[in-house]
């Protein structure tokens, strides 16, 4: 089994990037790496006829496959930033001809069978030590927020109902939706899943009907909190002209409903008419940078948070799995 090199963002040497993948959500990475004076893009990757990426104004090396990237350099994190269904190959390549840490973009894998495919190299390489998956929704500023604000009130009791609903335009690209999304399920699901583990423990998903020939579903997902059981509602859509993502959270035995808004990256807690908390953002920072930025912090700090870990992402991935696909 190799082992890894650990990733030291506190160190003298720069932590060297192989990035994979050079499309549009490449861009959010490469902005948030760029940000930080302890990283250094080694190399890039992509298969299409795409020019070499810009790295703070120089040019890394450009390759067609990753194998040949990885026989050339030696990174500390390969960021893997493709289509979901490669991503299981990509990530297996990857943990078996280098040491790196390999962070993927989620969902982390497209199927159960893959996700058992990776769980079975865990004797050939540090699978739980070395995959990890980003969950950017967990790391946005109001769930953050929320999180602290709901650990610092346990008198509130626990969670007993979710409803999230996450809408995107994505019905004004027609087909190329479909081909780069899959589904609004398959797009959304992940994120709204991810963003609840910051608040309760997901169990099983309990019911789904996906519609629209995939532009919507709708699923309901157990989970405990503070000893309870409870329930989430999550609604996904492209039937919209704008993008709205919001979720709230009630405390059944209190009383006390905690709304997040993702678009705004705002919230506010409130127990009937009285206000409790409110939060806000200074509307300077793009909502993905806010996001990608904690997890970069996060996954570079020698101690990455468990929410990006393999262990998540099979949790995530089982819930969000089992959804059957649209014919």
């Amino acid at each position: 089994m190799i082992n890894p090199v650990p990733v030291d963002s506190a160190g003298d040497d720069p932590v060297r990037v192989g990035l994979v993948g050079v499309g549009i959500i490449a861009e959010t990475h490469l902005a948030v790496l760029a940000e930080r004076g302890d990283v250094e893009l080694e190399f890039a990757v992509d298969p299409r006829p795409v020019g070499p990426v810009d790295f703070r104004g120089t040019t890394p090396p450009h390759y067609g496959d990753l194998a040949q990237a990885l026989d050339t350099h030696r990174p500390d994190l390969v960021v893997l930033a493709t289509p979901t269904e490669t991503h299981a190959e990509l990530a297996a390549q990857a943990l078996l001809r280098s040491k790196a840490m390999v962070l993927v973009e989620k969902p982390l894998v497209h199927d159960l069978a893959a996700l058992a495919g990776l769980r079975e190299l865990d004797g050939k390489a540090d699978v739980r030590g070395r995959l990890f998956t980003a969950h950017h929704f967990a790391f946005s500023p109001e769930v953050g927020w929320a999180a602290e604000l709901i650990a610092a009130n346990p008198d509130w009791g626990p969670v007993t109902l979710v409803t999230s609903a996450f809408y995107d335009p994505y019905v004004l690209r027609g087909a190329e939706a479909f081909a780069s999304y899959v589904s609004s399920w398959t797009d959304s699901g992940v994120n709204q899943l991810s963003m609840l583990t910051r608040f309760v423990e997901l169990t099983d998903l309990t019911d789904v009907r996906q519609t629209d020939g995939g532009a919507s579903a709708w699923c309901t997902v157990g989970f405990r909190s503070r000893g309870e059981v409870g329930t989430a509602r999550l609604l996904s859509s492209w039937l919209t002209g704008s993008s709205s993502k919001e979720s709230s959270l009630l405390f059944g035995r209190s009383g006390v409903e905690v709304w997040i808004d993702h678009t705004a990256m705002t919230g506010f807690a409130a127990r009937g008419s009285e206000l409790l908390a409110t939060f806000g953002n200074d509307g300077r920072t793009p909502r993905k940078v806010a996001h990608y930025r904690p997890l970069y912090a996060s996954l570079l700090s020698g101690r990455p948070d468990p929410v990006l870990g393999f262990d998540a992402a099979a949790t995530i991935t089982g819930i969000h799995g089992a959804v059957p696909e649209v014919r």
